[in-house]
């Protein structure tokens, strides 16, 4: 057998969400992201996380890494990476199977945000950086539970996306057709991406990281054209004709 055959490495984009600390109590921690998790299972559930430390370590907050990743794991949230850790908590996160990231996760779509205080906005790591958005990504097919699908344009779909099914964009996002599952526009941080959709019954809608779930979306008009976009790191829906 050509020894070349047998596997390859190949670039690709990975997302997974950004856990940024503020407060090393395991208890406060444990119940915000069940919280989290209870406000969106079809996306925080059995998802991988990135975890940062760097606001703690910044105010001189100790954390125990050990107990920090086996709360995640206990929640089914698999830690896939450390950030903003010193060398110590480094060390014991490799010891423990989790990588230090290299920056190459693009993880900065979403970040969760263990407070000291109880607050329940969230909040966005903005993303700076110099790029020419390719020309729009169209989808003419059913987007089918469990399918994924990542443009780095603007993203045109002219079928539903079921739910169970997770779209990305870097920019706009248009659904000529009911939008189910999760739609996530603006992923690295473009603050002026809009979502528009003629049926809005997803799952969880995302602009730059700001987000909303079902539970948010209950008193939005069905089977009506909107539009979703960022005002005062707040999303606004509105409908449109």
């Amino acid at each position: 057998m050509n020894q070349s055959s047998i596997l390859d490495f190949r670039s690709g984009t990975f997302f997974a969400p950004v856990l940024v600390l503020y407060s090393n109590n395991m208890e406060m921690i444990s119940q915000r992201l069940q919280d989290k998790i209870a406000s969106a299972p079809g996306f925080f559930s059995n998802s991988p996380v990135l975890f940062d430390l760097s606001e703690l370590n910044k105010n001189d907050i100790k954390v125990d890494v050990e107990a920090l990743i086996s709360l995640l794991r206990k929640l089914s949230l698999f830690p896939v990476g450390i950030r903003g850790g010193d060398a110590s908590q480094e060390k014991r996160a490799l010891e423990l199977s989790v990588p230090l990231d290299s920056g190459r996760s693009r993880g900065d779509a979403i970040l969760l945000e263990i407070q000291k205080q109880d607050d329940t906005a969230s909040e966005f790591q903005t993303v700076v950086r110099e790029a020419v958005r390719t020309p729009a990504m169209m989808i003419t097919q059913p987007v089918r539970s469990g399918q994924r699908v990542y443009a780095a344009s603007d993203l045109v779909i002219l079928a539903q996306v079921s739910a169970g099914a997770e779209i990305m964009a870097e920019g706009n996002i248009h659904v000529y057709n009911t939008l189910r599952g999760r739609a996530l526009a603006g992923v690295q941080g473009d603050i002026e991406a809009r979502l528009f959709c003629l049926d809005l019954q997803a799952e969880l809608i995302s602009i730059a990281g700001i987000y909303k779930t079902s539970e948010d979306l209950k008193e939005v008009s069905r089977k009506k054209p909107v539009q979703v976009y960022l005002r005062d790191q707040a999303l606004i829906i509105e409908e449109l004709g």
